[in-house]
């Protein structure tokens, strides 16, 4: 749903300046550092970039599922870390607290998350609980007034910057299946946590994970996110629905630059006295990567539709995080393939984007997983 066309018009103007003119060229600066620059994350604070998502009454802009994903197009063309950075306030840091947090937790970190003041994380993942979340093993024992969180999450994203973490615990130990679970919000420098070292990852440097520990780490009641128990992977799911057409129309977005970037390379690269982009073979790769960005982008926007419809998009949103981050990873591979010995050289970001995006296909669940849950849901839908 776009609700005023020429705001939208606007934000994207500005989005796509700044990817443009400030984004895209600091990529290799990025990539060499590990690290964003300090006026990036400024002008990014400045363009209200943290809030995008957030409800106008706590400070955000509001975006609806279908200009939020419209956005990730634009953003989805420059390096992976300048998204990863503002996503989580916009998406996995955030959400719960906005779908499922009471009036008063709203009020307490809605604010701070869209100006950007302080950077949101989402402890679901464990050494032993990955794609099977209900498994997790991290608790949260209630003692008198409050909680006492003890475990570790892993890959954790921007947990080295994040000033709030929402975190998936058990607190009934002898229920081992979801409804043991809760979801809390947790302030970083609450005394018992501590952060592992940072991850050395295959690509998507300056966006940064590590392991997060919670050691007799006590919380107040009132973390518990709603003030209920045994709602949080109710609540990790919704998340993750909307999470994953994030990622898909960021991957869109990713696809998008690589094809560019390599049909400007195939045009003026010549072999044989003339350009390689007359070449049938390579016409074909250019083609068939055109044809799936404009498949996933239509799947994403539909999708979007109906979540701003009130629709359950469980399965539309797992079928275009499946369908666009593969596509997205076949694109990558054609791209080296047209730049040939050249896209295997640093000097070229089309090596740095193959290993970027190869992570989409694995976090906020696997493609596997996303096969799961589109037959599981096809089959309970035949069932009923």
């Amino acid at each position: 749903m776009i609700r005023d066309q020429e705001v939208l018009d606007h934000i994207l103007n500005t989005v796509r300046q700044f990817v443009n003119d400030q984004l895209i060229p600091k990529e290799d600066w990025v990539a060499e550092n590990d690290r964003l620059p300090e006026d990036i994350i400024s002008q990014m604070r400045e363009l209200g970039l943290f809030g995008l998502t957030i409800p106008e009454e706590y400070g955000g802009l509001g975006l609806t599922m279908e200009e939020e994903v419209i956005v990730a197009f634009e953003m989805g063309r420059t390096s992976p870390a300048f998204r990863s950075l503002i996503g989580t306030n916009n998406g996995i840091g955030s959400l719960g607290l906005v779908i499922d947090g009471t009036e008063e937790q709203k009020q307490k970190y809605l604010p701070r998350l869209a100006s950007g003041e302080i950077i949101g994380s989402f402890c679901l993942t464990e050494p032993e609980s990955g794609s099977d979340a209900a498994s997790l093993r991290t608790t949260a024992i209630k003692d008198g007034d409050t909680y006492v969180l003890n475990g570790t999450k892993r890959y954790i994203t921007n947990a080295p910057e994040a000033g709030i973490f929402t975190v998936m615990a058990r607190t009934d130990p002898e229920n081992k299946r979801a409804g043991g679970i809760s979801a809390f919000i947790v302030e970083s420098d609450t005394p018992g946590i501590t952060l592992g070292k940072w991850d050395k990852k295959m690509g998507q440097k300056g966006a940064h994970t590590c392991d997060v520990i919670f050691d007799n780490c006590v919380v107040p009641a009132d973390a518990l996110i709603g003030g209920v128990e045994g709602v949080g992977f109710k609540t990790a799911m919704k998340v993750l629905d909307k999470g994953r057409l994030h990622i898909a129309a960021a991957s869109t977005g990713a696809a998008t630059r690589m094809l560019d970037d390599a049909l400007r390379y195939a045009v003026d690269r010549k072999q044989f006295g003339q350009p390689i982009a007359s070449f049938q073979l390579i016409q074909a790769m250019l083609a068939d990567s055109k044809a799936e960005i404009y498949a996933a982008k239509s799947m994403v926007l539909d999708a979007s539709r109906l979540r701003d419809e009130g629709k359950d998009v469980a399965t539309e949103s797992s079928c275009c995080k499946m369908f666009a981050t593969e596509m997205c990873g076949r694109v990558a591979d054609r791209a080296v393939q047209i730049l040939g010995g050249a896209g295997y050289i640093a000097d070229y970001g089309i090596e740095r984007f193959y290993r970027d995006v190869r992570l989409y296909r694995l976090y906020e669940g696997t493609t596997q997983i996303q096969q799961i849950i589109i037959a599981r849901n096809m089959i309970r839908e035949v069932s009923e």
